[in-house]
């Protein structure tokens, strides 16, 4: 009884004397772990809530084209108008069923004026640029309309349009606008001659391994009156590239790239 009695006790003694010492906030080097540091200060936001909502609604702006598409200010009013009955968790006041297909048309509309304007200043743009083009007898026009320069002979045979090639490309307009670039990518690009643009196609031709090549490609042999990704409707697209490797015959399962941002002149 007396063991049990005596273990009682200290037990008891041990458990008054461990809330006494949280009492008194005490520590005991080596058995009590250290006060815990004070918690750092939040960061202050860099925005405020009311910023960030702002640049959302910026971005959609841009997304939709409101600049491009030149919305007046009456229809800007209205689309913000949409968009606060949207917020607001109410119905549209309208069918639709029937206003759908205009509403579809009025986008069509707009569209095309933008393309059409686009396509017009490209068209401009570029018969200057293939005038003054036309001075520098370094450069040589085919019966195509592609325009090419050699900057640096290579070694070897020159591909065929069935081979693959693998190439550092910079891609811009001829305003000076960068649009594409393996070299920023740090990456190298490898695709079939084939699947590419038909000024890539047969200005690659025009050079072997180690070659570099300055192309010079209306947009009949780009992207034509569509554009792509950056590159305005009927644009010229001058390319410098430097073809690395040549591969016989195109791979059984090319990773096609996508163009223009992942591949120069992907179709």
């Amino acid at each position: 009884m007396k063991l049990n009695y005596t273990a009682t006790i200290t037990l008891l003694a041990l458990g008054l004397a461990a809330a006494r010492a949280e009492d008194k906030k005490i520590t005991v080097p080596g058995l009590s772990p250290a006060p815990a540091a004070p918690a750092a200060a939040p960061a202050a936001p860099a925005f405020t809530e009311a910023q960030i909502v702002e640049e959302f609604g910026w971005f959609v702006g841009k997304r939709v084209g409101l600049t491009e598409l030149e919305f007046t200010p009456a229809e800007i009013a209205a689309f913000v108008k949409g968009i606060s009955v949207a917020a607001a968790g109410k119905d549209t006041p309208f069918e639709l069923e029937k206003i759908g297909p205009l509403m579809d048309e009025f986008m069509q509309k707009k569209q095309a004026a933008f393309a059409s304007k686009a396509k017009a200043k490209s068209l401009t743009a570029s018969t200057a640029f293939f005038t003054k083009l036309k001075e520098n007898k370094a450069i040589i026009e085919l019966p195509s309309g592609l325009r090419y320069e050699i900057v640096k002979t290579g070694e070897g045979a020159f591909p065929k349009a069935s081979d693959t090639v693998k190439v550092h490309y910079v891609g811009t307009l001829v305003d000076g606008t960068e649009f594409d670039s393996s070299v920023k990518r740090g990456e190298p690009a490898e695709f079939p001659l084939e699947g590419v643009i038909p000024g890539w196609t047969e200005g690659l031709q025009k050079i072997n391994k180690g070659g570099k090549i300055k192309l010079y490609v209306p947009s009949h042999l780009a992207y034509g009156d569509d554009g792509k990704g950056g590159i305005p409707p009927s644009s010229t697209l001058i390319f410098d590239v430097e073809l690395l490797e040549i591969k016989a015959g195109a791979p059984a399962a090319p990773a096609m790239p996508v163009a223009p941002a992942a591949a120069p002149g992907a179709k």
